[in-house]
């Protein structure tokens, strides 16, 4: 995934309401960016970061510009525009580049199944081979140098967990893939001092056959790209 243009650095005054971000321009000026990640970016949102925006040539946004990735003063470079890691995914699959998901051939987004009326991120169809069904979930999450998920009490990934149970149960392959967002995150685990529950129903969803995966993604301000798979501990 390229950057046209490059994205532009900015320093992180706050984040606020969720959504919105004050930063200041290497020129400093002041001005305000949208943050769509409306989750609780821990560790991802530290004043005084680098913030690297995008900018919309939209006339009707009243923020034209966009956070899209944080340069921490650590210097690690994490992705927290969380509409990414399914661009990221959907690229990936194309180009067969996660060889656990190769070879088949039709991909369709966002497809409604389960009973607890769910989308499913990426259904993967090929004749003669089982549906492949995937949920993908952003991990930015880093302390004491391991990567979790989730950063949050996740509801909605509690039953993903769930339906993905239930598609395998029905003969169907079902895989939940960590994108790992952050470039410090070597293995990634679930977040049991986070959700609990969630962690829980990880380990009831692997027993019942659903694949665990995670990928990390080479970060710049000029492109993006899933490059290497590493270890999920459950």
């Amino acid at each position: 995934m390229q950057f046209d243009p490059p994205l532009k650095p900015a320093r992180l005054i706050a984040r606020y309401k969720r959504f919105l971000a004050d930063v200041v321009t290497p020129e400093g000026e002041t001005m305000t960016i949208h943050c769509a990640n409306t989750g609780a970016m821990t560790g991802c949102a530290t004043p005084g970061d680098t913030v690297w925006y995008s900018t919309s040539n939209s006339a009707t946004r009243k923020y034209p510009h966009s956070w899209e990735l944080t340069e921490t003063q650590q210097g690690h470079w994490i992705c927290v525009n969380t509409l990414r890691a399914n661009q990221l995914v959907r690229e990936a699959l194309a180009q067969d580049a996660i060889p656990e998901l190769s070879a088949y051939s039709h991909c369709q987004p966002e497809v409604k199944y389960g009973t607890e009326k769910s989308r499913i991120d990426f259904l993967l169809q090929a004749e003669g081979r089982s549906n492949c069904y995937i949920e993908v979930k952003s991990v930015t999450l880093l302390q004491q140098g391991k990567g979790y998920f989730p950063d949050a009490v996740t509801t909605r990934g509690q039953k993903h967990l769930r339906e993905l149970s239930t598609i395998v149960a029905e003969g169907h392959r079902a895989v939940l893939l960590f994108a790992v967002l952050h470039s410090g995150i070597e293995d990634v685990a679930p977040a049991r001092h986070i959700d609990a529950h969630y962690a829980e129903l990880l380990e009831q969803a692997k027993r019942c056959g659903v694949e665990v995966l995670a990928y990390q993604a080479q970060l710049s301000s000029a492109q993006m790209l899933l490059t290497r798979s590493i270890e999920v501990s459950i």
